[in-house]
C-alpha cells in the first residue's frame, strides 16, 4: 500500500526477485509505478476498495491466510482499500517492520540523521558493491549509476539500508554499523519537540551492535551498548574520519581522505557537489571499517554518479543551469544553495520551491523565509499535502513571494530568464510532486 513510494517500491521488488506474487495499490500512477508494473507488478489506483478483486484477477487469488500486507504511514487510515483489509483480517505491517526483519538476517550498514541520508548510502552502497566484499541496498532514491533503488547480491553478508526517522521507523532496524549525519528537528507533526526528535536517535543508537560513525559536533548523545566503537567524522574539521587539501577547479573537486591509520591521496569526487565531500567521507568510513581498500575507494568515490533528484544538473549552458534536488528541509535548502553559489558564483540565482506538508511549513516558517530569501529571486508553489489536511492559515504565500499554480511554472520560467541581463541558475526544490514538472522545464530552458 503506497507501493510508488521509493522505499515501498525496493521492498516490492525485494519480494519480486525472491519469487513472491507481488502487487499493490498507489493513489495514483507514476514513473516509477509504470516500471513496477513492466518488471511484472500488477498495481491498482484510486481509492476503491473494489479494484482489489481486479488484483486478484491479475496474480493469484490472496487470502488473510497467505498474503502479508505491508503499508507506509503516508496511506491515512481512513483509506478504504485500507479499512477494508483490515476488517477482512489480513496481517498488515509497516513498511519499517518489514525491512527491519529483512535486513536483520545479514550485516546492516544503516545511515541516519535529517540530512544527507540518501547521497550518503547510495554512495556507501556503489562503495561496497564495486568491492570484493558486496552488498544488498534498500535505498531511499534511485541510483544514478544502476538505475534503482534495490542492489541484491545473495553472495554478500552485507546490506546498506537507508534508516528513516519518519514515525519511529528506524527503531525497527538492528544496525551493526550506522552513519548518523544530523539531528537537526524535523517531523514536528510526530515528535512534538526537537528534544523528544533527539531523544528517538539516542534510542536508536542503542540498537547498533559494531560502530557508529556520527558527525562530529552533532547535539547527539549516543546511548551505546557496551562493546559498540563510536567515531566522528567531519568535512575539514580533524576528526576520526575527515577529509583535506580540498582543490575546486575545471569543474572537478579532489581531496585528501584521513582515517585513524591512514591517509588516503587525490581522491577525485564523481559528483563535484562541495557537499557530497561530507557525505563522502561518511560513506567511506564505514566502507573502510568494513575492509574495503584504498584502491577501491578512489575507483568508487571517482565513479559515483549520484542520485536521481539530489542536485541533478539538468542544463548547463552560458546563459542558464537548471539544477533540481529533493532538498524540503530549511538546512538542506540552505545547504543547495551554498553549493550553487560555489558552482556558479557569479550567476543570479532563480528558485522554485514547492513547500511539502502543512504541518512542516507551519513549524518552520520563519527558517524557510529566512533560507528562501538569500536567493536572488523567489518562486512559490502551492503547499504539496502529502497525508495531511489543510492546516488554516498556513500556505505558501506565508514565505513571502510569488504563488504560481504548477501549470503556469514554466511560462513563468521562460519569461524571467529572457528578461535577465545576466546568465542565471534554476534551482527547483521540494519532496512533493514538483519532480513531474522536471522534464518540462528542462526542456524549456535548454535552448533559452
Amino acid at each position: 500500500m503506497g507501493i510508488g513510494g521509493i522505499g515501498m517500491s525496493a521492498l516490492a521488488r525485494y519480494f519480486h526477485h525472491r519469487g513472491y506474487p507481488v502487487s499493490g495499490y498507489d493513489r495514483t500512477p507514476s514513473a516509477l509505478t509504470k516500471e513496477l508494473e513492466d518488471e511484472g507488478i500488477a498495481i491498482i489506483y484510486g481509492d476503491d476498495h473494489l479494484k482489489i478483486e481486479d488484483l486478484k484477477f491479475k496474480i493469484l487469488d490472496f487470502s488473510p491466510a497467505d498474503t502479508l500486507v505491508v503499508r507506509t504511514p503516508a496511506v491515512p487510515e481512513q483509506n478504504s482499500i485500507y479499512t477494508y483489509l483490515r476488517e477482512q483480517g489480513f496481517d498488515i505491517r509497516k513498511r519499517a517492520e518489514v525491512l527491519g526483519l529483512v535486513t536483520r538476517q545479514m550485516k546492516a550498514l544503516c545511515v541516519a540523521g535529517t540530512h544527507g541520508k540518501t547521497t550518503t548510502s547510495t554512495m556507501l552502497a556503489h562503495l561496497m558493491h564495486q568491492s570484493p566484499l558486496g552488498t544488498n541496498a534498500f535505498l531511499g532514491g534511485i541510483s544514478m549509476n544502476y538505475n534503482t533503488n534495490l542492489l541484491l547480491d545473495k553472495d554478500s553478508e552485507y546490506v546498506v539500508v537507508e534508516a528513516d526517522e519518519y514515525d519511529r521507523s528506524f527503531h525497527h532496524l538492528t544496525p551493526y554499523m550506522s552513519v548518523v549525519t544530523a539531528v537537526d528537528a524535523d517531523h514536528l507533526d510526530i515528535y512534538g519537540t526537537p528534544e523528544a526528535y533527539r531523544e528517538a536517535f539516542a534510542h536508536y543508537t542503542s540498537l547498533i551492535t559494531g560502530a557508529l560513525v556520527m558527525k562530529k559536533g552533532i547535539e547527539l548523545q549516543p546511548r551505546l551498548q557496551p562493546g559498540v566503537k563510536c567515531y566522528t567524522y567531519s568535512m575539514t574539521e580533524e576528526a576520526d574520519f575527515y577529509a583535506d587539501n580540498i582543490r575546486v577547479g575545471n569543474g572537478e573537486i579532489h581531496f585528501d581522505f584521513h582515517t585513524p591509520t591512514e591517509t588516503i591521496s587525490d581522491l577525485q569526487l564523481g559528483v563535484p557537489v562541495w557537499v557530497n565531500i561530507e557525505n563522502a567521507v561518511a560513506a567511506m568510513a564505514v566502507a573502510w571499517l568494513n575492509g574495503v581498500k584504498a584502491d577501491e575507494l578512489h575507483r568508487g568515490v571517482a565513479s559515483f554518479k549520484g542520485v536521481l533528484r539530489r542536485f541533478n544538473i539538468h542544463v548547463h549552458t552560458p546563459k542558464v543551469a537548471y539544477i533540481d534536488d529533493y532538498a524540503h528541509h530549511p538546512q538542506e535548502i540552505a545547504t543547495a544553495i551554498d553549493s550553487i553559489r560555489k558552482l556558479f558564483p557569479e550567476r543570479k540565482l532563480i528558485g522554485v520551491f514547492q513547500p511539502h506538508l502543512y504541518t512542516r511549513t507551519r513549524d518552520f516558517a520563519a527558517d524557510f523565509s529566512r533560507v528562501l530569501h538569500t536567493m536572488d529571486e523567489l518562486i512559490l508553489l502551492p503547499i504539496y499535502p502529502a497525508r495531511e489536511e489543510p492546516i488554516p492559515g498556513v500556505t505558501s504565500e506565508m514565505l513571502g513571494g510569488q504563488v504560481v499554480e504548477k501549470k503556469d511554472l514554466v511560462a513563468e520560467l521562460k519569461k524571467r530568464v529572457a528578461e535577465s541581463r545576466e546568465p542565471v541558475v534554476i534551482l527547483t526544490v521540494g519532496a512533493g510532486d514538483i519532480d513531474r514538472l522536471v522534464p518540462d522545464v528542462a526542456k524549456a530552458l535548454v535552448n533559452a
